[in-house]
């Protein structure tokens, strides 16, 4: 992801692209290396809980052919905990205060736009490539050994899931520019805009009953969660006052309304068997809570600030920024490895949910995915960074082709997962064309 480096608006209020002054281009020069602790840390809170999350929550069991899953979070009442839990609007907003502080230090540097976004492309497509490497040949490997066919294709699909965040965040990258320009332009009404997109999806997808309408709002919610990333980069998303109140109790507000009154489940991440889901594809509940979860952020800015400012704090932060997407990526994995051995392997099932079994064993079970994803962090973070090679300075159209071919090549993998077939091999292939085509030095 984006690196979280904030630089002050050069000045305040006025978005990127604005004409700078030599004293102007000096002061932001040096801010540069000034980082956000707010934004630092809602990066790692964010990530954390996503992990957390999808370890704590799976109910696995296994008959000697297939494996079976279900939700804690399905349990009476416990849908108020997903209001919190689901954190993707906060790494949403984040990943969109990253995108503006960097292009702005790109437009300091005259740095031109197809050149910025191959450099996002890379860093965004390079860490899939050992992913890749690792589950194209696994699946077959485990089939032939062997184990059971249906737990391996289980854990080969859900490896390749987890990308429809860096599918919708790669859309967020390439129009990163174009939204700043809106901003400036337009202000509060592209966010206005956008939350209109959300309600009209939402109409057509419930009035119609096709499912597949709603999946418009995957552009329209998480564009308008990273616009308030980007006015906040600028300067322009108030930080104290009235407004993170009027967002935390209007958003929290509004979603509960909307689930009351239905047709909304009260759920914010998908549950086994249910009609709807708020997550695929993303409602206007969920964007209700977006907006809930960014004001009370707001809202505790300043404490967060005085948390980031603790050496242990910070350290933590330092060392888990330049690791996350290899943590994002590689969860699934040790999941998937912990769940071969103790499920698949040892026929132990998962304790009933919230029951004195299930927290006893939780710090168990965490400490064994742990173990298992600390050789993968050691193994895979060092891929974060794109090797050093002599990239090119693609034009409009070539970096046009190798964002649609990443972009291909993310939402093929995301769609068939490692599943044996075609279909994973063909998209690994889209990735490293992407990526190819941002690599030779131009004339």
């Amino acid at each position: 992801m984006p690196s979280p480096l904030l630089e002050a608006p050069a000045r305040p209020g006025l978005p990127s692209g604005t004409p700078l002054r030599p004293a102007e281009k000096a002061g932001a020069r040096r801010s540069a290396a000034i980082r956000d602790p707010f934004i630092d840390i809602l990066r790692v809170f964010g990530m954390a809980l996503v992990v957390l999350q999808h370890w704590t929550m799976p109910m696995l069991a296994f008959d000697g052919e297939r494996i079976t899953t279900g939700n804690a979070l399905s349990s009476p009442g416990m849908f108020v905990v997903t209001w919190i839990s689901q954190v993707m609007p906060l790494v949403f907003f984040a990943g969109g205060a990253a995108n503006g502080i960097a292009w702005r230090r790109a437009t300091i540097k005259g740095e031109a736009a197809p050149s910025w976004l191959a450099v996002r492309l890379r860093r965004l497509s390079w860490p899939l490539l050992p992913l890749a490497a690792v589950w194209l040949p696994l699946p077959h490997l485990l089939h032939a050994l062997g184990v059971p066919g249906h737990p391996v294709d289980t854990a080969a699909r859900l490896a390749g899931q987890l990308l429809w965040f860096l599918a919708v965040y790669l859309i967020a990258v390439t129009v990163t520019p174009l939204m700043l320009k809106a901003d400036m332009l337009y202000g509060w009404r592209v966010i206005v805009a956008l939350v209109a997109g959300a309600v009209a999806g939402d109409l057509l997808r419930f009035g119609t009953g096709i499912d597949a309408l709603g999946y418009a709002n995957v552009i329209f919610v998480w564009l308008a969660v990273h616009q308030l990333g980007l006015r906040y980069s600028e300067g322009r998303l108030p930080r104290t006052g009235p407004w993170p109140w009027i967002m935390t109790l209007a958003g929290f507000g509004t979603a509960a309304a909307l689930v009351a009154l239905g047709p909304y489940p009260g759920s914010m991440i998908g549950m086994p068997g249910a009609a709807v889901s708020n997550m695929a594809p993303p409602t206007l509940a969920l964007l209700a809570v977006c907006f809930g979860q960014i004001g009370l952020a707001l809202l505790l800015r300043t404490r967060i600030n005085r948390l980031a400012a603790r050496p242990r704090v910070a350290a933590v932060a330092a060392w888990a920024a330049p690791r996350m997407m290899t943590v994002y990526l590689w969860h699934m994995t040790a999941l998937a490895v912990v769940t071969g051995v103790v499920i698949v392997g040892v026929g132990f099932s998962t304790p009933t949910p919230w029951t004195f079994p299930w927290f006893a064993g939780w710090p168990l079970w965490l400490a064994l995915l742990a173990g298992a994803l600390w050789p993968l962090l050691r193994c895979f973070a060092k891929f974060e960074k794109p090797a050093a090679l002599p990239y090119g300075t693609p034009g409009v159209l070539g970096i046009g082709v190798a964002l649609g071919l990443t972009g291909a090549g993310i939402l093929t993998l995301m769609i068939s997962g490692f599943v044996p077939g075609p279909a994973p091999l063909l998209g690994t292939l889209a990735l490293v064309a992407g990526i190819v085509l941002t690599l030779p030095r131009a004339r």
